[in-house]
């Protein structure tokens, strides 16, 4: 597949000392819906103004199609869209006037500024509010209005800065189901940078970390989380009546061997059992989890419950960029 963006030892250093970015390889595929996943501080939105022209690196090569972002600029601005962070369009007039003075902006014909208005207005959803003042609009509404300014010239490639940031569900989601139908329909990339790990997963074909600079792990979010090798399964273990201080345990303190015959299974990595609960990482928990069962069953263990915890695009954000993004587990509880 061809590639819209590529990205050679890309770098940026402020006041001849910062290193914002420190020798960055990207490629993004084209008609592709890529994310960028980084802490604060840690170059995406460097990144970004370099590739959307607004500063210029210090080192390396940067392309959007087959132009060079630093030195044909112009070209650059004519194929790309860009919605910023930051509320981009006025709240005291219309959307359609909105739209109209970024028609102009963009230098759309008189000829075409209607249709090309009308096509923005309905890719994201919004012709029955388009004579309707932006102030009266909704938190995603005014989100979706920016984007349909960007969409104007139908770009080759969307730079999407936050793109849903404070937005409820429902909003994000119409957002992604409009961005989705947009790029279905005209072969759009979309390179968008986001704190919402379950956006990243749900909507990109593709996922790079950015951290310090520099790029520390690419994929498709399977592939991502795949990296961090199965899930934990936890099980709960019943009061046996065995042992008055913790008699859900006993028979496992009684027994090491139990977990040496755990530990033995196929698809188990590790076994590990803290209070009344035994916890065991697993390659595959759907071929594991009955095998465990059936040995802890057969030592006259039985359980109360079972949770298997997956990993999440949190948990590898939390490997590959060193924190945790405030996003809870996936976890899944099947009833014994």
């Amino acid at each position: 597949m061809a590639s819209a963006i590529d990205i050679r030892q890309l770098t940026k250093v402020y006041d001849g000392k910062v290193n914002a970015l420190d020798g960055v390889d990207l490629t993004v595929k084209a008609a592709s819906i890529f994310a960028l996943l980084g802490p604060n501080g840690s170059g995406k939105t460097t990144l970004m103004r370099i590739l959307t022209t607004q500063i210029h690196p210090t080192m390396g090569l940067a392309r959007a199609f087959r132009y060079d972002v630093d030195k044909d600029d112009d070209k650059v601005r004519k194929i790309i869209g860009y919605v910023p962070q930051e509320m981009s369009v006025w709240t005291d007039i219309t959307g359609f006037e909105n739209l109209l003075i970024y028609a102009k902006i963009y230098g759309v014909s008189s000829l075409q500024r209607k249709k090309a208005i009308w096509d923005a207005l309905q890719n994201m959803g919004l012709e029955d509010v388009a004579n309707g003042p932006v102030k009266k609009y909704s938190g995603g509404m005014i989100r979706r209005l920016e984007i349909a300014c960007a969409l104007l010239i139908k770009p080759k490639i969307l730079f999407l800065d936050e793109p849903t940031l404070g937005l409820d569900p429902s909003a994000r989601k119409a957002v992604w189901e409009n961005l989705r139908s947009f790029k279905k329909e005209y072969g759009t990339t979309v390179f968008f940078n986001t704190h919402y790990m379950d956006e990243a997963d749900l909507y990109s074909d593709e996922v790079a970390i950015i951290n310090q600079g520099k790029i520390v792990k690419t994929g498709t979010a399977s592939e991502l989380k795949r990296s961090l090798h199965g899930e934990i399964i936890s099980f709960c273990l019943a009061n046996n009546g065995t042992d008055s201080m913790h008699p859900s345990t006993a028979p496992l303190r009684q027994d090491l061997n139990i977990l040496t015959k755990i530990r033995a299974l196929n698809f188990v990595n590790d076994a590990t059992v803290h209070d009344s609960v035994m916890d065991v990482a697993v390659e595959n928990g759907e071929i594991a989890m009955p095998l465990i069962i059936d040995v802890l069953r057969s030592e006259g263990i039985s359980l109360q419950w079972i949770r298997s915890t997956r990993p999440t695009l949190d948990d590898v954000f939390l490997k590959y960029a060193g924190m945790r993004h405030m996003q809870d587990q996936s976890g899944y509880h099947y009833g014994i």
